[in-house]
C-alpha cells in the first residue's frame, strides 16, 4: 500500500468512525480546518519509527497551531501485534519527556488490534482505538483542554463512546465499510 492509500484509509476511519460516530467531539473542527498533519513512516525497524517520531514531535512543536494543529504519524507495517505496539507506546511516550514537551503534546495510541486491560480481544468497547494501521496521535495539550473546557461533560466521553459502540454492534462496525479494519474472529 502507497503513502496516499495509508492516509485514504485513515482519512475515512478519521470522517466514519471518529468524527462520524462522534467518539471525539473535537476532531471535527480541527478536521474541517485541515489542522491535521497525516504523515506515514515508511521505516523499516523501530529506530527508524522512533526518528519519524521524534521528527514529528519538534516539527509539531513548532508550527503555528492554527496551521497544524495534531499530527497522526501512522505506520502501515511496523508493530502488527498489539502488545508489541503498546510496548512501544511507552519508549514513545519517554520520547516526550526527551524533548521536553512534557505538558506540551500527548500521544494517543490507536491500533487495528487495540484492546483495554481487563477486556476479550472481541470486545466491542476495543474499537474506540481500532484504527486501520498503527497510529500515533500527537495532540497539543492546550488545545485538549481548551476543547475539554468548552465541550460539558468531557469525562464522560470515554463511557458514551463504549454504549455508542454497543449500541451499533459488530454488525455495524462491518457496514461501515472500513475493510482493513475489519475486526478478526476469535478463535473457536
Amino acid at each position: 500500500m502507497n503513502k496516499d492509500e495509508v492516509i485514504a484509509a485513515t482519512r475515512l476511519w478519521l470522517e466514519k468512525v471518529v468524527i462520524g460516530l462522534n467518539l471525539c467531539p473535537f476532531a471535527k473542527a480541527v478536521y474541517v480546518k485541515n489542522q491535521v498533519r497525516f504523515v506515514v513512516s515508511e521505516a523499516r525497524h523501530l529506530d527508524g519509527f522512533l526518528e519519524d517520531l521524534d521528527r514529528e514531535l519538534d516539527f509539531l512543536a513548532a508550527a503555528d497551531p492554527a496551521e497544524v494543529d495534531t499530527t497522526l504519524l501512522i505506520h502501515p507495517d511496523l508493530l502488527p501485534d498489539f502488545l508489541d505496539f503498546n510496548d512501544f507506546m511507552v519508549i514513545a511516550e519517554e520520547s516526550v519527556g526527551e524533548h521536553g514537551l512534557e505538558g506540551i503534546i500527548q500521544i494517543a495510541s490507536f491500533h487495528p488490534a487495540f484492546q483495554f486491560a481487563d477486556t476479550e480481544p472481541e470486545d466491542i468497547g476495543n474499537y474506540t482505538n481500532r484504527a486501520p494501521f498503527p497510529t500515533l496521535h500527537l495532540i497539543r495539550e492546550e488545545s485538549l483542554s481548551r476543547a475539554v473546557e468548552a465541550f460539558p461533560d468531557a469525562e464522560g466521553i470515554y463511557g458514551r463512546n463504549i454504549e455508542t459502540l454497543k449500541k451499533l454492534g459488530l454488525g455495524g462496525w462491518l457496514a461501515l465499510g472500513l475493510s482493513k479494519d475489519k475486526p478478526e474472529q476469535p478463535d473457536s
